[in-house]
């Protein structure tokens, strides 16, 4: 059967003129956010959030519960930390994995060094 025919037929029926559907054309809204906060010069601020988020998948559930992502400034991310023992393992030992994980999920710009301090 005839798609136009069937429309008109089905208008008479209802006594109704069949109004077409309207096409979709939705599009993801972080797309636009993106564009916007990238023309304010914002685009950075949304990944430093984006990089304190992540913290507890990096370094895992024990040290992210003793330590926080503070901020990011000229790609150094300040992490408060619990306990001098902590600040000590994670300076001495663990910065370079962790550095390693971020560089790899954010790129080498947005965090080029991690600086921990007690707090």
């Amino acid at each position: 059967m005839n798609p136009k025919l069937r429309a008109r037929a089905i208008a008479e029926w209802r006594g109704l003129a069949e109004t077409p559907a309207l096409r979709d054309t939705a599009r993801p809204v972080g797309d636009a956010l993106m564009k916007v906060m990238s023309a304010l010069g914002l685009g950075d601020r949304l990944r430093e959030d984006e990089v304190m988020r992540v913290w507890k998948e990096v370094v895992g559930d024990f040290l992210a519960a003793h330590s926080t992502p503070s901020a990011v400034r000229d790609g150094v991310l300040i992490v408060r930390v619990l306990q001098p023992t902590l600040l000590y393992e994670f300076d001495r030992n663990l910065k370079p994995q962790i550095v390693a994980k971020l560089r790899a999920r954010f790129g080498g710009r947005m965090v080029r060094d991690i600086k921990f301090r007690i707090g």
